[in-house]
């Protein structure tokens, strides 16, 4: 397989720790967007040292910013804000399985943002597959044992929160890659570190005013929960260097693809750590959303 496949697949390991931990800190002192600042906070600047690190071992000079780049780094990097809240939310409403496939959405979503940001589309096949996935996350969005009228039951908050993450991963795993291939010089792998530098200290300024000012508090909790914290900032920065690396090598839309192996991850941490139930339903809801991605995939 090429390199970007597995660097995938360590993005998608990565991150599915990193939510765990998240998990777990968003249910204790900390709130959704402390938990989420925490992956910011602690992430910045080991990915500001392996950046230049790595610029001084591989013999390569630190690439020319252009002004075109902090364009696609600050929407990317909000929106990636906006959607780990959702994500740390949703997962207060549904176990965790069920909360990351949610998120995985992002999918779907991310090629529809591809095309209209960066001018990457699909074949009418693939918008067959985008539908079949709609089906999936339609059967995840009703809420076990609903009744009542089925519109209602769908439209529910966890639903919306999922839909939320995912429409915002999108929109960020685009920004990403549009960042990165600005810069002009350096291999794969430095043009993604040096993007992910400078995106986790936009979100790690941003982030942290916004939590000075509304909930002060949070910035002190995350400090004082420094030992599952900063796993989270260190699990943030191997999965943000795999995810961007892979950004910069094939398209987003691919990328997102073979990500969904974080399903797997994600159900044998619902069920072997958090010992959560999940539902015949669901995993239909699971099962058909992954043969949308698979199939999207093979027609894309």
């Amino acid at each position: 397989m090429e390199s970007w496949v597995w660097t995938t697949f360590g993005a998608a390991l990565a991150q599915t720790v990193r939510f765990m931990l998240q998990k777990h800190l968003s249910t204790g002192r900390l709130s959704a967007a402390g938990a989420t600042f925490a992956r910011f906070v602690y992430a910045a600047p080991l990915a500001a040292l392996i950046a230049f690190g790595y610029g001084q071992v591989s013999s390569q000079h630190l690439p020319m910013v252009p002004a075109s780049f902090w364009a696609y780094a600050l929407t990317g990097g909000i929106s990636q804000i906006l959607a780990t809240i959702c994500v740390v939310l949703l997962l207060r409403h549904r176990n965790f399985a069920v909360g990351i496939t949610f998120k995985k959405t992002e999918v779907i979503l991310s090629v529809l943002m591809g095309l209209l940001i960066l001018g990457e589309g699909v074949s009418w096949l693939g918008f067959g597959a985008i539908l079949l996935g709609l089906v999936g996350v339609l059967l995840l969005s009703d809420p076990p044992g609903g009744q009542g009228r089925w519109l209602r039951r769908i439209g529910n908050r966890a639903a919306g929160l999922g839909l939320a993450s995912g429409v915002f991963f999108g929109i960020s795993g685009v920004g990403y890659r549009g960042a990165s291939l600005s810069l002009e010089s350096g291999d794969a792998f430095l043009r993604a570190v040096v993007t992910l530098t400078c995106v986790t200290a936009l979100q790690t300024v941003l982030l942290g005013a916004w939590l000075i000012w509304h909930e002060r508090g949070q910035v002190r909790a995350v400090f004082a929960a420094w030992r599952v914290a900063g796993l989270v900032g260190l699990t943030s920065l191997v999965g943000s260097i795999c995810w961007f690396t892979a950004f910069t090598l094939q398209t987003v839309g691919y990328v997102n693809a073979v990500g969904q192996v974080e399903l797997v991850f994600s159900l044998a941490a619902s069920a072997l750590v958090f010992h959560e139930k999940i539902t015949a339903r669901e995993l239909a809801g699971v099962a058909i959303l992954t043969i949308s991605v698979v199939a999207l995939v093979l027609v894309a």
